[in-house]
């Protein structure tokens, strides 16, 4: 059974550091107008760079304060519409608009102050709370400071109130559409645990009364095989041998069908060994396993265990292979065999074209990636086909529930 990954909503945060890296998401219109509402308080400064004396003083204050603007707005509108940056964008971003506001600053003085508004507003935008917090304070001890430091400036306190309104402000509405977010991931949650449930008990339902149909119909043939007291070594006692094996893999098959429903099956790498050797054993096919595992840690065992089982049924199913090595240790498992080979591609009796080596592998290595390892596939030393996977020294393995088609 392969798993359903639930959706996560567009622009959804996937470790970078922001604060809202999908702060528009669900409100496609309130990026423009939230940048309209406070380029309001860039008129001033503007104005004051454009009454500026020489041309080139008004050209450099414009530009500082319409560099301010424009950044703020490419701020709306990349979230509005993509809803995540990364450290190093958000850094540049930043960058820039502190160097638009020193600009504005040569020209216009205490009045392009106001442009540090938009930098800590960026902040709370792009940045964790402690960065962004620390931000905030530097640009209130600049507002405040500043113009009691420099000669011909004027204090001017009610820039540093707006700031601090601003950056709250901002930081409300970046926290409510993060809550507003997570309850919806919840709810889409929830969605897919019950369609998962649904499809579990219909699967056990269905799948589940026909294995237990062929089981019961194996034990008869046993029965009925047994009670013709056959002659030990004939072709009829290995039938109901083969019969006896039919019915407890019947069994099982309906054990992990349940399982699978209650949540309960795990797979076990001691497990795995002595089902692999059983199966190599009953198929004819030499198998050297190791005896113990107990060095392998117990976070890499179930991953471990999924490799083997699938390199087990491709070897049971594909390979026509005589012998087959598995090795083991801390940091990885390995199953060579000296069957045909990777380059035998046709389809089995009762598999679709393409079907072998898809599904199966393409969910071992997703499970190897999620557990920093490296699953491999290809041509074996013994001549056949090898199946590996390596975990880097240090890495967690983290537990799954996920199925994986063999």
């Amino acid at each position: 059974m392969t798993s359903t990954t639930s959706a996560s909503p567009v622009g959804a945060p996937t470790g970078s550091p922001g604060r809202a890296t999908d702060l528009l998401s669900g409100t496609r219109r309130l990026g423009p107008a939230l940048g309209v509402i406070w380029l309001v308080f860039l008129a001033e400064p503007l104005a004051a760079a454009l009454a500026a004396e020489t041309p080139v003083r008004r050209g450099l204050g414009v530009a500082g304060v319409l560099g301010v603007a424009a950044s703020f707005a490419g701020v709306c509108w990349h979230l509005q519409r993509r809803g995540r940056v990364g450290a190093r964008t958000a850094v540049l971003v930043l960058v820039v608009q502190t160097a638009c506001v020193v600009l504005s600053c040569v020209v216009v003085q205490e009045q392009g102050l106001m442009g540090l508004v938009f930098v800590c507003v960026t902040s709370v935008y792009f940045l964790p709370v402690a960065a962004s917090l620390w931000l905030v304070g530097a640009g209130v001890v600049v507002q405040l400071a500043l113009p009691r430091l420099l000669p011909g400036w004027e204090p001017a306190d009610g820039n540093a109130l707006v700031l601090v309104l601003a950056a709250a402000t901002v930081y409300a509405l970046v926290e409510r559409l993060r809550r507003r977010r997570e309850a919806q991931q919840q709810m889409a949650d929830l969605a897919v645990a019950r369609e998962r449930e649904r499809i579990s008990r219909d699967m056990h339902d269905v799948l589940g009364h026909t294995l237990t149909v062929i089981s019961v119909k194996a034990e008869l043939a046993a029965k009925l095989l047994r009670a013709a007291d056959l002659p030990d070594g004939s072709p009829a006692a290995r039938a109901a041998a083969e019969v006896a094996d039919l019915q407890g893999l019947a069994r099982s098959a309906l054990a992990d069908v349940r399982g699978m429903v209650s949540g309960s099956r795990q797979v076990t790498l001691a497990g795995e060994l002595a089902a692999a050797r059983s199966a190599l054993d009953a198929a004819g096919i030499a198998a050297e396993l190791p005896g113990a595992v107990d060095e392998v840690p117990a976070d890499r065992r179930e991953l471990f265990a999924w490799v083997l089982r699938e390199g087990t049924t491709n070897v049971l199913r594909h390979s026509g292979a005589a012998r087959v090595v598995v090795t083991v240790d801390v940091d990885g498992l390995v199953v060579d065999d000296d069957g045909t080979g990777p380059a035998q591609d046709a389809p089995q009796d009762g598999e679709q074209d393409g079907e072998r080596g898809g599904h199966g592998l393409d969910g071992l290595a997703a499970r190897a990636r999620a557990a920093g390892g490296l699953l491999e596939s290809g041509p074996s030393p013994l001549g056949g086909y090898r199946l590996a996977v390596t975990v880097r020294p240090g890495a967690a393995v983290p537990g799954t529930s996920a199925r994986i088609d063999a």
